[in-house]
């Protein structure tokens, strides 16, 4: 690991599937071929093999890693694993309402859900299904389940930002956490105009009472608000407009086998052959993957270039990266 970060890399998004139920806001769906997916099994190892490089926290994502068939069992085994601390996943929340309690029982700790829109029709416009009141079922069983669960919304301009407020109020009596994350210029991203985390903060104080929640909500760089009266907090990831890459503890894994050490850029290390490999043993597949997560976390960038669109070298759609 680079001297010049000085903090442990300890944290893994897995993306399950690149497939996706929904037409989210950073994941519409292209026109083209879409690479294939590994195997839970193929997956697993890699997780395994980065808890043995000090892994210890994984987030399941897709696509929805919820469309793939055998997710809660490979959650168990992933569970299941000596260093693991912690499970979580981020879902669109359509099929939450039938895994809430399983999810629960595998060790998924905590769930954030993608929530774009309370209006009907605007969130069929935006997902592309008529699938509002099924997500918000999904929610409820979340939290009656015991799942921490959160909300992630990103406000864009002319789609939802008159919505703030309705979002906002979730927080409320629901017993979860809003977080507003700030669009980034990746796929559909680049085409949408985002609102500003600060923007929407100055709006929040002309309505509430804010004060900083320093509690420790989850692994990632979200930073707590408390409004009086709400039993939930409302959060901020702050990608673009308070850039947070000093303190950013992760790298990514795809569901095609490939390794990613930031967002931004399109350099990634591939997996697959390796895990497709025959001739390789299991501890000698073990000991190249271990040998490769290693490399992905010394290559690391001390930053990303969201700011300047002429830096991005990441074409893929969330997607496909793993949102």
């Amino acid at each position: 690991m680079r001297d010049s970060y000085n903090r442990k890399i300890d944290y893994m998004r897995i993306s399950v599937t690149n497939k996706c139920n929904f037409r989210c806001t950073y994941c519409m769906p292209e026109a083209k071929k879409v690479e294939e997916t590994l195997s839970l099994d193929e997956i697993y190892q890699v997780a395994f093999a980065a808890s043995e490089c000090g892994i210890s926290k994984f987030k399941i994502t897709g696509g929805e890693p919820l469309v793939r068939e055998g997710i809660v069992d490979f959650i168990k085994r992933l569970n299941d694993l000596d260093n693991v601390k912690d499970i979580t996943m981020t879902s669109n929340g359509f099929y939450l309402l039938k895994y809430a309690d399983a999810l629960k029982s595998a060790g998924i700790s905590s769930i954030n859900v993608s929530l774009d829109s309370l209006d009907r029709e605007k969130f069929k416009k935006i997902a592309g299904v008529d699938a509002l009141e099924d997500v918000m079922a999904g929610i409820e069983a979340s939290i009656k389940a015991g799942i921490a669960t959160k909300i992630n919304t990103v406000i864009q301009k002319g789609v939802n930002d008159d919505e703030l407020f309705d979002i906002i109020e979730l927080a409320k009596n629901d017993r979860v956490n809003i977080r507003f994350i700030e669009m980034m210029p990746i796929g559909h991203g680049k085409e949408s105009k985002g609102v500003s985390n600060f923007e929407i903060l100055e709006r929040m104080k002309e309505k509430y009472i804010i004060t900083e929640d320093t509690r420790r909500h989850g692994n990632g760089p979200a930073k707590y608000m408390k409004l009086e009266g709400f039993t939930g907090s409302i959060g901020f990831i702050s990608a673009i407009h308070g850039k947070f890459c000093d303190a950013c503890n992760r790298i990514r894994f795809t569901s095609t086998g490939k390794l990613k050490p930031c967002l931004c850029y399109d350099s990634n290390i591939d997996l697959k052959d390796i895990l497709k490999d025959d001739s390789l043993s299991i501890d000698e597949k073990n000991t190249i993957l271990r040998e490769k997560i290693n490399e992905c976390i010394v290559s690391k960038p001390l930053a990303h270039s969201f700011e300047d669109i002429s830096k991005i070298s990441e074409l893929k759609g969330m997607s496909e990266i793993g949102g």
